[in-house]
């Protein structure tokens, strides 16, 4: 699934998904830095986000696999 991320003017880290046309803030990360690891929305959906460099520049499209939580 394509997401879009970006910091706000705030510097919070937000997901936009376009074909669901919702936008998020990334509440929790697996890993000190996002990319490889798995990121959390405030909507509690979670997604594995592909390795990159820690510097990529913000905003970025990126494909990222939306992963089960196991909440039911």
């Amino acid at each position: 699934m394509k997401i879009m991320i970006r910091k706000d003017i705030t510097g919070t880290l937000k997901a936009y998904l376009p074909r669901k046309d919702l936008e998020e803030p990334i509440v929790s990360m697996t890993r000190g830095e996002m990319w490889g690891g798995l990121v959390k929305l405030g909507n509690g959906w979670q997604f594995e986000l592909p390795e990159m460099a820690a510097d990529t520049p913000l905003p970025i499209t990126v494909e990222a696999r939306r992963v089960d939580s196991g909440d039911k």
